[in-house]
């Protein structure tokens, strides 16, 4: 029954839209309307502030940890885990409460890390923020992350649940930011648009 319960609840958790009700409730907007048009902490701290950004950010990273922690837990089958983890970054993406138009992932797939092994997380943030660095294009070095992830953990030495939660949050935030390939940045890490 857990094989099924699990990732519903991932799904679920995926799908709290922090972003939009943050930012709703602080200026009266939708955070999808301007910015990257996605439900994401660097489009609420462009209309709402970094204190609200930070509060978005916490509590997607929560809505990543609690699912697959509770999968591990009371669970304890890898592919169970994996599952919950990838459902939670689905949610995220494509949440059923916001009309299928949500976040970009990464930091609710970056809480499944933090519930199963942390310095998972910090391997695989580590890559993303050389990618980054290198690339110079956020959304492309996210896709290059998604595929990267599960490799870099297995040449750590990390062959546990955390990198098959790699392999298949990996996808899903691989394809997820394939969407904004093409997208022009002014400020990287604030993800903006070039003025035209």
């Amino acid at each position: 029954m857990s094989q099924f319960l699990f990732p519903i609840l991932g799904y679920l958790s995926g799908s709290l839209t922090f972003a939009i009700w943050v930012t709703r409730f602080v200026k009266g907007v939708d955070v999808r309307d301007s910015g990257s048009g996605h439900a994401t902490t660097t489009n609420t701290i462009r209309q709402a502030g970094f204190g609200w950004g930070a509060l978005v950010l916490f509590l997607d990273i929560a809505k990543g940890f609690i699912p697959t922690y509770l999968a591990s837990r009371y669970s304890g089958e890898i592919i169970v885990i994996a599952l919950t983890a990838a459902m939670v970054v689905m949610g995220h993406c494509w949440p059923v409460f916001a009309q299928f138009r949500g976040g970009m992932g990464l930091a609710s797939a970056g809480g499944a890390f933090l519930a199963v092994n942390p310095l998972a997380f910090l391997i695989c943030l580590a890559v993303l923020i050389l990618l980054v660095l290198v690339v110079r294009h956020s959304a492309r070095a996210s896709v290059f992350t998604g595929i990267l992830i599960a490799p870099a953990l297995w040449l750590f030495g990390i062959h546990d649940a955390a990198f098959w939660i790699a392999v298949s949050t990996g996808i899903v935030v691989a394809l997820r930011f394939l969407i904004d390939w093409n997208r022009q940045y002014r400020e990287l890490w604030l993800d903006r648009q070039k003025p035209e």
